[in-house]
């Protein structure tokens, strides 16, 4: 019986999954190769594209792009921006402040740097070079993606290995920026602190949160709210990727820890 298995409980009408162990996929669930909305989880496809751009020289990640916030902060979600709209909701620096609009403000910087439209930047910066065939962005470069498990296993692969960055700059992206802060994590409430590294959110010791009791503090990934989820645990080495249409609520709050801490049992 598989893992996975647990996926056909699930209260919704399509879904797929991968476990992955190093770069091997141990199992699977569903049709890897459907397109599904990634909301939120788009801001790993987005923030894996400003690294590309910082190492190229399109864009700095520690040049102020936004009223002193630096592309660090915007994509750290430690600007002090308001999730939908660019506005200043709370001082920088002082606590996370979850911004979608954020993610738009950076892809704005680097079309105009790289001078080509964001989409066609994050084709040629990530996609094309993991051989991926498709376009992922539909909508804002902080929720309007859409991929396959398939895209999304190579997505995660970049990001535990140094594929299309350097390891300095994958390392300093799956670390804490700013590790005090403390914040709100959508869904889940207030946690202190709530480290977030250059996209992928950082579980830290979270309670509640939305991987597994035996995910290590250093698992990191992003959950979006369209019901989709990928996380990548470094000391398990292990890549988890589940992708559904059912939007985020209690179900996946239920349902994704326990897969996790199923996929993770020895």
């Amino acid at each position: 019986m598989s893992a996975l298995d647990q996926l056909a409980s699930w209260p919704v009408a399509h879904c797929a999954a991968a476990f992955i162990r190093g770069d091997s996929v141990v199992d699977t669930w569903g049709d890897t190769e459907q397109l599904f909305p990634l909301a939120s989880v788009t801001k790993l496809l987005t923030s894996l594209a400003a690294l590309v751009a910082h190492e190229e020289g399109t864009l700095d990640l520690d040049a102020e792009i936004w009223e002193s916030a630096t592309t660090a902060d915007l994509l750290a979600h430690s600007a002090g921006m308001a999730t939908d709209e660019p506005v200043r909701i709370s001082g920088l620096h002082q606590r996370r402040t979850y911004s979608t609009a954020a993610y738009d403000l950076v892809a704005d910087a680097i079309s105009a740097s790289a001078r080509m439209p964001f989409d066609d930047y994050l084709f040629e910066a990530v996609f094309a070079p993991l051989g991926l065939a498709h376009r992922p962005l539909v909508g804002s470069a902080g929720a309007g993606g859409a991929a396959s498990v398939t895209d999304l296993a190579a997505i995660a692969r970049a990001w535990r290995s140094p594929i299309l960055i350097d390891e300095t700059t994958l390392g300093r992206a799956r670390r804490p920026h700013l590790p005090e802060l403390a914040g709100v994590l959508p869904g889940f409430g207030r946690q202190e602190p709530n480290p977030w590294g250059l996209g992928p959110e950082i579980r830290g010791n979270k309670t509640p949160h939305w991987t597994g009791l035996r995910n290590s503090p250093t698992t990191f990934g992003h959950f979006g709210q369209a019901g989709t989820m990928v996380w990548i645990d470094p000391l398990a080495d292990a890549t988890l990727i589940a992708l559904s249409d059912e939007p985020f609520s209690a179900w996946a709050a239920a349902a994704w820890p326990a897969l996790a801490d199923t996929v993770l049992t020895p």
